[in-house]
């Protein structure tokens, strides 16, 4: 009931990430994350999958300003210092992906 409380308002279909904690007295506690950047990515892409063969192929094409938008959306899970390495992490996820990053 608590799990579905807090992913009320979240748009239906989009995977979260969540961390469960049970402890020994059948209580439990969870910690939701941001949807994947890959998801994000396939998203901007208006794609439905990746490229089969990363690297070989390329599938779609993101923005910079779109790389941007999502790494500020995901700033709170990754490990980066500053905006400018999340976006550049999130770049080589696109490229991972098989999508091209254009301007």
């Amino acid at each position: 009931k608590a799990f579905n409380a807090a992913t009320q308002n979240s748009e239906q279909g989009v995977p979260i990430p969540v961390i469960i904690t049970a402890y020994q007295d059948r209580t439990f506690s969870f910690i939701m994350k941001t949807p994947p950047a890959a998801y994000f990515l396939r998203k901007a892409a208006g794609l439905e999958k990746g490229a089969e063969m990363a690297g070989r192929e390329i599938v779609g094409q993101v923005t910079r300003a779109q790389l941007r938008e999502i790494a500020e959306t995901k700033m709170v899970d990754l490990n980066a210092h500053d905006l400018d390495a999340a976006v550049r992490m999130i770049a080589g996820s696109a490229r991972s992906m098989g999508l091209e990053v254009v301007g």
